[in-house]
């Protein structure tokens, strides 16, 4: 039932920001969330509800976990960065990030036809960082696509797959 009341709300949340053209969050979505939100988007966007759950579940397991940084938005940008030559800003250094999407090199901005879609991840990462939908990954703070075979995963416990992922715990 309150999983069915959940979904009526990122109904309607999405409604009211289709229909205004804004997040029905309000312009000071918090941060931290945005990064959650974007996370579990672009690692999972072609994943079932689960699918996205789990992604969520491996950023607040390594935000719990001394080895990562303290907080989403540090452990979902965690990686080498590289001064820019035009300037004295820094850039992720390509494919050298903990997650794919943010140091590919391509735009990250949401496309048109996904509006939805994220507006409802953005509902989702709100609930995932408050642990409304538990762990469901058993302490995962690695996965991978199943069609790829990482070194690292020789090293970590397999926990679970949730549609296209694998998941890994790293002991302690």
């Amino acid at each position: 039932m309150l999983k069915r009341l959940f979904l009526i709300a990122c109904t309607v949340s999405f409604i009211g920001g289709f229909t205004t053209g804004k997040s029905a969050f309000g312009a000071d979505f918090d941060e931290e969330m945005m990064c959650m939100a974007e996370n579990m988007y672009w690692e999972s966007r072609n994943q079932s509800f689960r699918g996205l759950i789990a992604v969520g579940n491996v950023v607040m397991n390594r935000v719990k976990d001394s080895r990562y940084p303290n907080t989403i938005c540090e452990v979902v940008k965690q990686g080498p960065e590289v001064k820019s030559w035009k300037s004295d800003k820094y850039y992720p250094k390509r494919h050298k990030c903990q997650f794919s999407w943010y140091c590919d090199g391509k735009s990250d901005s949401i496309p048109l036809p996904d509006e939805a879609l994220f507006e409802t991840v953005r509902a989702m990462a709100v609930k995932v960082a408050a642990g409304f939908f538990g762990d469901m990954t058993a302490g995962a703070t690695h996965y991978h696509a199943y069609y790829v075979r990482p070194s690292w995963a020789a090293t970590k416990t397999p926990t679970v797959r949730i549609d296209a992922h694998i998941f890994y715990r790293w002991e302690k």
